[in-house]
């Protein structure tokens, strides 16, 4: 415990990127963000806080662009906000661009712009950026890891057993979680449920709690922000196992949270186009992992699951819901 605690000391804070030294006036330079979900996604929302922060100040001119494809999720929608995006790149020109979540690579940057002289600079890519070819000469970025030891090591002392149990909407990057979850920690045994719409999440979260031992809570994607309290209350008089998730904002929904940063990624990418910005090659900057994440416990969730939480745990907690 001793460890791991010392582990979270070096992890909770996010990085102040902007004050990293970059004292060279970028004025007449364009960066183009180009989102792959909308405004009002949590995670969307936290890479964007993460990217202005660090341009703020440079004489950068910064342009979004949201692809919307988290609630849009024909591969005909995706498809043609990526000619959007596109289209936007050949007017606007410019000179970097830094591209969140797997369907700008998916549909954006691999068809059009692989090793192409544009630079880019991804990020939320989840698990494996090798599925869209790559590094290649002109991006790089940050791979997005899910911290799933950690959260499996904190729902254990509340388990009845070892059967994991995944719940998440119906979505691209639900399911390249649950793949990952299996090939690299050998979940084989993982019991998933997808679920179409806010009703449907409901019951296979009644059915997983019944069928298995804890369950990881996949993002909402934004998709239920309307369903907020009724999630809410819901879960607090459902839950019958304990639950843990990787995005904070599903905290009210979840015993534990063992979140990632969303403006680690955004800020790690707008650094990365001030350097390229500077004259260093994509190619030259390796691909990371992100590395923050802060523990969230609600104890609402915990009262109603009958589960005492140690005091040295609540005390390392970024966050306590009461």
């Amino acid at each position: 415990m001793k460890k791991w605690m010392a582990a979270m000391i070096g992890l909770f804070a996010v990085t102040a990127f902007a004050a990293s030294g970059f004292a060279k006036d970028f004025t007449g330079k364009k960066v183009l963000y180009i989102d792959s979900y909308h405004q009002g996604y949590a995670w969307s929302d936290g890479i964007t806080r993460g990217v202005e922060k660090v341009l703020d100040g440079t004489g950068v001119e910064l342009k979004v662009f949201r692809m919307d494809t988290k609630r849009n999720k024909e591969d005909a929608f995706k498809q043609e906000a990526a000619r959007k995006a596109k289209a936007l790149i050949e007017t606007y020109q410019p000179d970097v661009v830094i591209a969140s979540d797997d369907n700008a690579s998916k549909f954006l940057i691999q068809p059009y712009f692989e090793d192409a002289d544009l630079p880019f600079v991804f990020c939320g890519v989840n698990w494996d950026a090798t599925v869209y070819g790559y590094p290649y000469a002109n991006a790089t970025g940050m791979v997005e890891v899910t911290p799933i030891p950690q959260i499996i090591e904190q729902l254990k002392p509340y388990a009845r057993g070892d059967r994991i149990g995944f719940l998440a909407p119906e979505l691209l990057t639900a399911r390249k979680e649950s793949k990952n979850y299996r090939e690299v920690f050998g979940f084989n045994d993982m019991v998933e449920y997808y679920a179409e719409d806010f009703e449907d999440w409901k019951k296979g979260f009644l059915e997983l709690q019944e069928t298995t031992d804890m369950v990881i809570i996949d993002s909402d994607g934004g998709l239920y922000d309307d369903k907020t309290e009724e999630m809410k209350a819901f879960v607090e008089a459902n839950t019958k196992v304990p639950t843990g998730a990787a995005y904070d904002f599903m905290a009210p929904a979840t015993l534990f949270v063992y979140g990632k940063v969303a403006e680690e990624q955004g800020a790690w990418s707008a650094e990365t186009a001030l350097k390229i910005l500077e004259g260093t090659s994509p190619g030259e900057i390796p691909l990371v992992k992100n590395k923050q994440g802060n523990l969230i416990i609600n104890t609402r969730i915990a009262r109603a699951l009958g589960a005492e939480i140690p005091f040295d745990i609540l005390e390392s907690a970024e966050q306590v819901i009461e």
